[in-house]
C-alpha cells in the first residue's frame, strides 16, 4: 500500500462519516418536520449513533494530523487548514444564533476539530505510548468532578462546567480531545506515513469524494435538508 491508497482508506473512512452524519440529521429534520416522533432523537441509539460519528471524525483528525506533519510540521499548510476550520466554526456559532433548535453552537465538532488541531500539535513528537495515556486521561477527566468556576461561557471548551449548557451540538475537549490523540497515537503506532501501495482508481475517487470534501459538505447539507424538506412541506400543503 502507498501513502496515496492510505490517504484514500482515509478517505473511505471519512465518506462513511459523512454518510453516517446525514443519515443521522436527515432524521434528525424528519422528527424536526413532524413526520416522525419528535421523540425519535432522544433514543439510546440515536444518542450514541451521534457520538460515534463525532467519535469518528476527531479520530481521523488525528490520523490526517499525522499523515500531514508527523515528518515535521508544514506550517504553511497546517495554518491554512486550520484557519478554513476554524472560520467553518465560527460560520456555524454565527448561523446557529439564529437558526439552531437547542441553543447556539459556542463548541461544536469544528470548533473541537480546531483545538485538537493546536493540542495534537503537542503531542506531535510524544511517544505514541504517552499521547494514547494522555487520551486515556482526557476521557477520564469527563467523570471525574465538575465545578462551578468552569460555567461562565468562555470557558465553555473545557468540559468542565457543573451546568451543561444547552446548545445543538456541544463536544468540549473533556471528553472529546480524547479520540483525536488516540487517532494521532494509532497513526504513530502503525507508521501509517511509511505505507506503501498503488494509486486508487477513478472509481475509488468518485466514491470517495464526499470523504475528499467533508468540511463543505458538513457546512451545506442541513441548508440543502432544510430547503428539501420546506419545499416539500410547501408541495404538499
Amino acid at each position: 500500500m502507498t501513502a496515496q491508497t492510505r490517504l484514500t482508506s482515509l478517505d473511505i473512512a471519512r465518506t462513511l462519516a459523512v454518510v453516517c452524519m446525514v443519515i443521522f440529521h436527515f432524521t434528525f429534520d424528519l422528527a424536526l418536520f413532524g413526520h416522525i416522533d419528535p421523540g425519535t432523537m432522544s433514543q439510546p441509539f440515536w444518542y450514541y449513533f451521534a457520538r460515534a460519528i463525532a467519535g469518528s471524525f476527531l479520530f481521523l483528525s488525528g490520523i490526517g494530523l499525522w499523515l500531514a506533519h508527523g515528518r515535521g510540521i508544514r506550517w504553511p499548510a497546517f495554518w491554512k487548514r486550520w484557519l478554513m476550520i476554524a472560520a467553518a466554526a465560527a460560520l456555524i456559532t454565527t448561523a446557529s444564533i439564529w437558526l439552531v433548535p437547542g441553543g447556539p453552537i459556542w463548541f461544536g465538532i469544528l470548533h473541537a476539530m480546531a483545538a485538537t488541531a493546536l493540542l495534537g500539535l503537542i503531542a506531535l513528537r510524544l511517544p505514541w505510548p504517552l499521547t494514547l495515556a494522555l487520551a486515556l486521561l482526557i476521557f477520564a477527566a469527563a467523570w471525574g468532578p465538575r465545578l462551578e468556576a468552569f460555567d461562565p461561557l468562555w470557558l465553555v471548551w473545557t468540559g468542565l462546567a457543573q451546568s451543561r449548557p444547552m446548545m445543538g451540538d456541544y463536544t468540549p475537549l473533556i471528553p472529546w480531545a480524547a479520540p483525536a490523540l488516540v487517532g494521532l497515537a494509532t497513526a504513530k503506532a502503525i507508521h501509517i506515513d511509511q505505507w506503501r501501495g498503488t494509486a486508487p482508481s477513478p472509481l475509488i475517487r468518485t466514491l470517495t469524494f464526499p470523504g475528499r470534501h467533508s468540511l463543505i459538505i458538513y457546512l451545506i447539507h442541513q441548508p440543502v435538508l432544510f430547503g428539501l424538506f420546506n419545499a416539500y412541506g410547501w408541495v404538499t400543503s
